[in-house]
């Protein structure tokens, strides 16, 4: 199976399997997240759950395929994200196989973009929400787009201070910017 979407002028094409998320095109959620971030030259990115690479793959197009780290739990998903990256002239995005944080140490990224699953218990995007802060520079934000608003919103404001939430089609994008080192730290300053 195989889908094309044009981003900022440039064709892209991607092949998927079935078995991805969003097999037939670009998902709504995404193409909403992507709708409210504007990437600059240099940035670093990372594609947190990249499935067949679309979000990764984009981005490079406009920060440099050097400065993007796009993974995923599931080997089939970095295996197509890895042909997906060389068909779109991205080779030198870096792809890894993760459990979310848990095996690799990449840090210091300007974005963090996921759409995370959301149709189960939190427990994916909370790991995703206060692992990723640790591993975003300050300034840098994490975007996460769901169809559900309240945990979300609360969770990201626990952690980051505060969110910014889009509403889109139906979907909640959030932005939630690393503005200090700690979270702990937020918290020692309330007692």
């Amino acid at each position: 199976m195989s889908f094309s979407i044009t981003y900022h002028s440039q064709q892209f094409s991607f092949d998927t399997t079935p078995a991805l998320f969003s097999p037939k095109g670009l998902d709504r959620g995404t193409e909403a997240m992507l709708s409210t971030v504007t990437f600059a030259a240099g940035e670093r990115v990372l594609d947190l759950g990249c499935g067949c690479g679309v979000v990764g793959i984009l981005a490079a197009s406009i920060v440099g395929a050097e400065n993007v780290v796009m993974t995923d739990v599931d080997a089939d998903a970095i295996l197509i994200s890895q042909r997906n990256a060389e068909r779109n002239a991205a080779r030198s995005v870096t792809v890894l196989q993760s459990d979310g944080f848990r095996d690799h140490g990449e840090t210091d990224f300007d974005w963090i973009l996921s759409n995370p699953p959301y149709h189960e218990d939190f427990s994916v995007a909370k790991n995703f929400i206060m692992k990723g802060f640790n591993r975003l520079k300050i300034g840098g934000k994490l975007v996460m787009v769901t169809r559900r608003r309240l945990w979300y919103q609360k969770k990201l404001t626990s952690i980051f201070g505060g969110t910014e939430v889009h509403e889109i089609d139906g979907y909640f994008v959030f932005h939630a910017e690393k503005r200090r080192d700690s979270y702990a730290a937020r918290k020692r300053r309330n007692r």
